[in-house]
C-alpha cells in the first residue's frame, strides 16, 4: 500500500474525509464476536475504513438486509468445472464467492509447469481473487503414465508469485513417512518461503496424522466421519468440510463442530461440476446445508469466511472490519441466505442476483494449450481381451462413490478366445489409452454396473493422469469415440450405433474450454439426454463415474494405461483370474 492511500484511509476512518461508499441500516455479521451488529460501513479504495457513523460520496441503503463477508472456497480444482478462470468467476460471483484457493493439480498432470503458469496467467486481472497451491504429487503414482513429472526444483520458482500460497494436497503419505528426499524438499521449500502445506489424509490412522503434523502439513479435506475429523482437530489440523459433486461429507462432519473447535473448520468444494455450481451453488450451498443440519448461522458464515482466510494467512480477508478488503454480500434471511448483491473491492459485481461487471473486458487473452492428445491409430484389435478360461477380475461400480469393488465373474468368451461384452449381465469393456507421449500403452479391463445398453462413452477427463478413458458395448463404438476425442483434442463424447450423438470439446489440455459457461452447460445437458439413448441410469453420472475409474489411489480395483490395478496390494493384476 502506498502512503497516500494509507493517509486517505486514515482520514476517512477519522471522519475528516467522506468515504467512497457508505452502507447504512444493514445488519452486519461480526465474525469475531459471533454477533449481529449495526452501524454505517465506510468503504474507501476497496477497503473498509470503519464501522460507526460516516458520510460518503455514495450511500447504499441496506435496510432489511444482512451484510456478511464474501465467501472463500478453501480448496477447489477449477479444471473440474471444465471452463476457464474468467467463466468460473462468472458462475461463482452470484453465489457470494469472491475468493478461491485452487489446486491446478489436474492441468499440471497434463502440461506440467506450463499448466500452472497458464492458470496463473488466465486468472489475473479479474474482479475475483484466485490463489493457488502448487501440485505436490505429479504424477500421483508410478503406476500410470502422466503428462508430466514435477519435482521440487520445478515448483520452487512459483513461490515468488504473490498469488501462490503454498504446497497443495500432499497425497503421497508413504513419501512423507519414509522421508523421501524430493517430497521433503517440496515441503521445506514451501515452509522456507513462508507458505502453507495442505494435506490429503484419506484413510490415515491417528499415528499417521502425527507424521503429517510433524512434517508441517496443517490441513485435510478427506475426513468422512466425525471421528476422523475429531482426530485431526485433536492434533491441531484445520478440518476442511467438503461438499462437492461426488464427495459429500458435510452431513457426517457437522456433529463434531462445536463452539470450541469451530474456528478450526472451513468449507471447501474440492471437485464441483459446472451444472451443480449453476443449480446448487458453491460455498453458499455448504453454508445453507450446514444451517439446515443445525449449525448456528453465524458459525457457518465464519467457516465460509474468516476461518478460511486465517487458515491461509489472508490477513485482509474474511471479515467486515476496518483495514479488511471490502469483499461482502447483502442477503435476506439469516437461514435462507438469499444473496442479492455482491461487492468485490468495494465495487458492486452482482446486483439483484445478476452479474453487473464485465469480466470479459478485464481478462487476459485466453489461449489454447498445445495439442495434448497424442495417439497412434486405434483399431478394434487394440481392444481385444484374450482369455484361456472364462473367469475375470471385474471392476464393480458403486453408484455415487469413488470407491469401486473387486469381484470375480464368469464372462462370455468367443471362439477366438476374446471377451464378449454382455448387456444382459452389464459387463462392459473399459480401456485407458495413454495420450501424452505416444507410448501406445493401453490398459484393458471389464466393468460391471455402468448400465449402458448400447454404444460407448469416452473422455480425457480421467483422474489423475488424465489419459483417455473409454467404455463401451462394442469395440467399434469405442474406436469411434476415441477418434472423435482425438479430432477434438480432448473432451467428452457419446457414441450410439457408430455415430457421435453428443460431445463437448475440451481443447485446453483435454480438460477445459474457453467457451462461455452457458454454452458448456447447454452441451452438458445434450450429453445427459444422449446418455439416455444409451440406456444409462439416472442413479449416477456415467461420465463422472468414468473419470474416476482410472484413479489408482482410491480402492479397490482401477484401470490405468498400464493395466488393471488392485489398490490394496498396490500392484497390477491380470484381467483373467
Amino acid at each position: 500500500m502506498e502512503k497516500t492511500q494509507l493517509i486517505k484511509r486514515i482520514s476517512v476512518a477519522s471522519g475528516r474525509e467522506p468515504a467512497d461508499t457508505v452502507i447504512k441500516n444493514g445488519k452486519i455479521i461480526d465474525v469475531f464476536n459471533g454477533e449481529i451488529i449495526e452501524g454505517d460501513l465506510a468503504v474507501v479504495d476497496g477497503y473498509f475504513a470503519g464501522i460507526g457513523e460516516f458520510e460518503g460520496k455514495e450511500v447504499v441503503d441496506a435496510k432489511g438486509y444482512y451484510i456478511a463477508p464474501a465467501f472463500i472456497d478453501g480448496h477447489v480444482h477449477i479444471e473440474s468445472s471444465m471452463v476457464t478462470a474468467s467463466e468460473f468467476a462468472k458462475v461463482l460471483l452470484p453465489h457470494g464467492v469472491t475468493t478461491v484457493i485452487a489446486d491446478p493439480h489436474e492441468i499440471a498432470n497434463v502440461l506440467g509447469t506450463e499448466g500452472i503458469q497458464y492458470m496463473l496467467d488466465s486468472s489475473a486481472k479479474l474482479p475475483f481473487d484466485f490463489y493457488f497451491m502448487l501440485p505436490s504429487c505429479v504424477p500421483a503414482t508410478a503406476f500410470e503414465n502422466s503428462g508430466a513429472i514435477l519435482r521440487a526444483d520445478d515448483l520452487k520458482p512459483f513461490y515468488q508469485h504473490p498469488r501462490v500460497l503454498g504446497l497443495a494436497e500432499v497425497m503421497n503419505f508413504p513419501a512423507v513417512s519414509h522421508a523421501d528426499d524430493d517430497m521433503l524438499t517440496k515441503i521445506t521449500d514451501s515452509k522456507q518461503a513462508g507458505k502453507k502445506v495442505d494435506g490429503h489424509a484419506a484413510g490415515l490412522s491417528a499415528n499417521d496424522l502425527n507424521v503429517y503434523m510433524s512434517a508441517g502439513i496443517r490441513t485435510d479435506h478427506e475426513s468422512t466421519t466425525a471421528a476422523e475429523a475429531k482426530e485431526r482437530l485433536k492434533r491441531g489440523m484445520y478440518v476442511m468440510v467438503r461438499e462437492g459433486t461426488v464427495a459429500k461429507d458435510l452431513q457426517q462432519l457437522i456433529p463434531v463442530i462445536n463452539p470450541y473447535n469451530s474456528r478450526r473448520c472451513l468449507f471447501v468444494t474440492d471437485d464441483k461440476h459446472l451444472d451443480d455450481l449453476i443449480h446448487d451453488g458453491s460455498i453458499d450451498f455448504n453454508v445453507r446445508k450446514a444451517i439446515r443440519l443445525g449449525l448456528q448461522p453465524i458459525t457457518a458464515i465464519q467457516m465460509a469466511t474468516i476461518n478460511a482466510a486465517e487458515c491461509f494467512g489472508l490477513e485482509e480477508k474474511g471479515a467486515i472490519a476496518p483495514g479488511y478488503k471490502a469483499d461482502f454480500l447483502l442477503f435476506k434471511g439469516l437461514e435462507e441466505l438469499n444473496i442479492v448483491d455482491v461487492y468485490k473491492d468495494g465495487c458492486k459485481v452482482v446486483g439483484e442476483g445478476r452479474l453487473v461487471c464485465n469480466l470479459d473486458a478485464s481478462k487476459v487473452q485466453e489461449k489454447h494449450s498445445p495439442s495434448s492428445v497424442h495417439l497412434h491409430a486405434i483399431t478394434e484389435e487394440h481392444f481385444k481381451i484374450s482369455f484361456l478360461g472364462n473367469e475375470a477380475n471385474v471392476i464393480k461400480i458403486i453408484p455415487n462413490s469413488l470407491v469401486t469393488g473387486h469381484i470375480v465373474e464368469k464372462v462370455e468368451v468367443c471362439e477366438q478366445g476374446h471377451f464378449l461384452p454382455s448387456i444382459k449381465d452389464d459387463l462392459l469393456k473399459l480401456a485407458v489409452i495413454e495420450r501424452h507421449h505416444f507410448t501406445g500403452q493401453i490398459g484393458l479391463g471389464i466393468i460391471k454396473g455402468l448400465g449402458l445398453k448400447s454404444g460407448a462413452i469416452g473422455t480425457t477427463v480421467a483422474h489423475d493422469s488424465h489419459n483417455l478413458i473409454v467404455a463401451g458395448t462394442t469395440d467399434y463404438n469405442m474406436v469411434v469415440a476415441v477418434n472423435a476425442i482425438k479430432e477434438m483434442q480432448g473432451g467428452l463424447v457419446v457414441v450410439h450405433e457408430g455415430e457421435v450423438i453428443a460431445s463437448l470439446e475440451l481443447s485446453i489440455a483435454g480438460l477445459m474450454t474457453n467457451r462461455p459457461f452457458q454454452e458448456v452447460f447447454s452441451d452438458l445437458q445434450k450429453i445427459n439426454l444422449a446418455l439416455g439413448k444409451l440406456g444409462a441410469t439416472n442413479e449416477f453420472n456415467p461420465f463422472l463415474t468414468l473419470s474416476f475409474l482410472s484413479l489408482p489411489v482410491i480402492p479397490e480395483l482401477k484401470l490405468t494405461d498400464k493395466g488393471l490395478f488392485q489398490v490394496s496390494k498396490f500392484e497390477h493384476i491380470s484381467v483373467e483370474v
